[in-house]
């Protein structure tokens, strides 16, 4: 089911050029992290800790790097992790590349896996997923891949991919409303457009994708329990782990497509 590709159908140029341009946008999710990265109920930080205010949306204020320009180059950080955002999101990017190929559908993961990375971080610092980061996903990941599927070398299915985040958001859904402490409306958000990208690959995609998720998610929380450092009442941010399933499926989805 999960068929490898041949070392003689990588691409290391794409690749590497993947893995730079992970690279070069890591760093600018540094300063939407601190904007985003508040308890819930709480307004999204528009100064740094000195009180500096940030740039305005139209200035480019979300994107940038974890430096206020107006503190004393001692203090003017105001975000940390910058440097994990960028071997993150460059990793991702270059696993992406290796897995998928040259198929116009690479360009929708590369497109959507920064804000993926910054959700997952996010969530992991606050355990909270912003929807300013999981609505314009959600919405924007389906026209992407309707774009995609208009070439004659994609690899998927844009009408599977569509009924896959329906899915996928439906059934978070009702495990919402079963469990709300243990499951965040968040999630169900983010829910949807990781279904329409492993729906993309398939129904087995989907299903070992998700199950990878809570395995990982179970994993991450068992640990936490044997290390005395949570309860079994602890809340533990899901986001990540369903990202992190996904992109495992993702790139056996991609190999098997490819």
């Amino acid at each position: 089911m999960w068929p490898a590709r041949t070392l003689s159908r990588v691409h290391p140029l794409l690749i590497l050029a993947a893995a730079a341009y992970g690279a070069l946008t890591g760093p600018l999710l540094a300063r939407p992290r601190y904007r985003l990265s508040v308890e819930p109920e709480e307004p999204w930080r528009s100064a740094c800790p000195a009180g500096h205010p940030l740039p305005p949306a139209a200035q480019g204020g979300w994107l940038g790097t974890a430096r206020c320009p107006h503190c004393p180059p001692a203090t003017r950080r105001y975000g940390t992790g910058a440097g994990a955002l960028t071997v993150w999101t460059a990793l991702v990017c270059a696993a992406l590349a290796a897995a998928t190929g040259p198929h116009p559908e690479l360009v929708v993961w590369l497109l959507a896996a920064p804000a993926v990375v910054l959700l997952a971080a996010v969530d992991l610092s606050v355990q909270r997923l912003p929807d300013p980061l999981t609505l314009p996903l959600a919405a924007a990941l389906p026209v992407a891949l309707g774009v995609a599927a208009l070439s004659g070398s994609a690899t998927g299915s844009w009408p599977r991919a569509l009924l896959g985040g329906l899915v996928l958001g439906a059934v978070y859904f009702v495990l919402f409303l079963i469990n709300p402490r243990g499951m965040g409306f968040g999630d169900v958000k983010l829910a949807v457009p990781l279904g329409v990208a492993m729906g993309w690959y398939g129904w087995d995609v989907i299903f070992f994708g998700t199950f990878t998720g809570f395995l990982c998610a179970a994993g991450y929380g068992l640990i936490l329990i044997v290390a005395r450092r949570a309860t079994r009442k602890t809340a533990v941010p899901f986001g990540p782990f369903m990202a992190l399933g996904a992109l495992v499926a993702l790139l056996l989805g991609a190999l098997a497509a490819a």
